[in-house]
């Protein structure tokens, strides 16, 4: 699910901040680090790059994208070294490279190049399958980086700018979506974008009405596992076992590890009994929007919803049964992972009433 804290790096979204003021009316810089997992956005802005930089009938001369896999220091600084043609500047991406994990005279070059990059070029370095984690113990290849590239971290947004997005993708179908149901949608769907355009697509297609309802998103949207697990343990909670298991069947249908799904209850359990505790000493949603670190309250509310059907010692105990079988999933061998799942619903079930 896409609530909850985000951890970022401040840099990184300052970068991302300056990347689309140059892009917007100014010049980009001539070197770039581009990660994070909201990859959508990351391709948004490789294609900005593209459109300002590399003029239409000259990509061949001015537009080089390389496999970092498969390519050394060298060949990228030959390609930076190019002139233009018919162009202002060269544009070069290079995907997954892991700059911190090049030999010593590789990185070496590597800081050589950045040092003296001329101002015709500009260079991405593209963090797709891999994960952008810097080394500080390389101090000489983290200080060349911190002065010469710009890294950019492009992150789940928030709910301020995710569902005007939402909206808008809607519009471009002819299909109208309020902003409870657009915020529904992100917590079955997920909130990164990457996930979402093709939800929408599918959602706008499915819809005979022109408004978007949330029995349009039931019907065709594929769930992320935190918002099926969410429904089975509000089923629970309602005394409707045969739907949690249902729920349970359909997660478990679509091949998904048992132990996955214990994590994702204890996870829901535990927001839960936090929301609990939060009605029971009289706080509010907003009090549990800080403890969490979220900027939307639709999913706060719907924890809030389920805490109500249950007392505090239920709550804790469920927690407790929760993590007790997440641990045998995890230490224990032969043991009937399906099996004891199903037998905990079970038991939080005949619990409740």
């Amino acid at each position: 699910m896409a609530y909850g804290k985000k951890t970022t790096n401040s840099k990184g979204v300052e970068a991302y901040r300056r990347l689309k003021a140059d892009l917007s009316g100014g010049e980009p810089g001539c070197a770039y680090i581009f990660y994070g997992e909201e990859s959508f956005l990351r391709e948004h802005y490789l294609g900005e790059l593209r459109k300002k930089l590399v003029p239409a009938g000259f990509e061949e001369f001015n537009y080089h994208a390389l496999e970092g896999k498969d390519t050394d220091v060298e060949t990228v600084a030959e390609m930076a070294e190019a002139m233009p043609m018919m162009a202002e500047r060269t544009l070069i991406t290079v995907t997954d490279m892991d700059l911190f994990r090049l030999n010593e005279d590789q990185r070496e070059k590597l800081i050589a190049m950045l040092e003296d990059l001329p101002p015709y070029c500009c260079i991405v370095f593209v963090y797709d399958t891999l994960e952008y984690k810097p080394n500080r113990t390389m101090k000489r290849l983290c200080a060349a980086i911190d002065k010469y590239v710009s890294a950019v971290e492009f992150c789940p947004q928030d709910n301020s700018d995710l569902v005007p997005w939402i909206i808008r993708r809607f519009h471009k179908m002819d299909k109208d979506i309020d902003r409870q149901t657009a915020e529904y949608l992100i917590f079955i769907c997920g909130g990164l974008m990457t996930g979402l355009v093709p939800e929408i697509a599918k959602i706008g297609t499915y819809a005979r009405g022109k408004t978007i309802t949330q029995r349009d998103i039931d019907a065709v949207a594929d769930p992320v596992l935190s918002a099926e697990v969410f429904k089975m343990s509000d089923a629970v909670l309602k005394g409707d076992y045969n739907e949690a298991a249902r729920l349970l069947g359909d997660l478990l249908k679509m091949q998904t590890e048992p132990i996955q799904i214990t994590a994702a209850l204890g996870s829901q359990l535990r927001r839960i009994y936090t929301a609990r505790l939060a009605i029971d000493s009289g706080k509010d949603k907003y009090w549990l929007m800080e403890l969490w670190g979220m900027k939307s309250d639709y999913p706060v509310k719907l924890w809030l919803a389920a805490a109500k059907r249950a007392d505090r010692d239920w709550c804790a105990d469920a927690v407790k049964q929760c993590q007790t079988l997440d641990l045998r999933l995890k230490s224990e061998r032969g043991i009937d992972a399906v099996g004891e799942l199903k037998l905990l619903l079970v038991r939080l079930g005949a619990k409740r009433k």
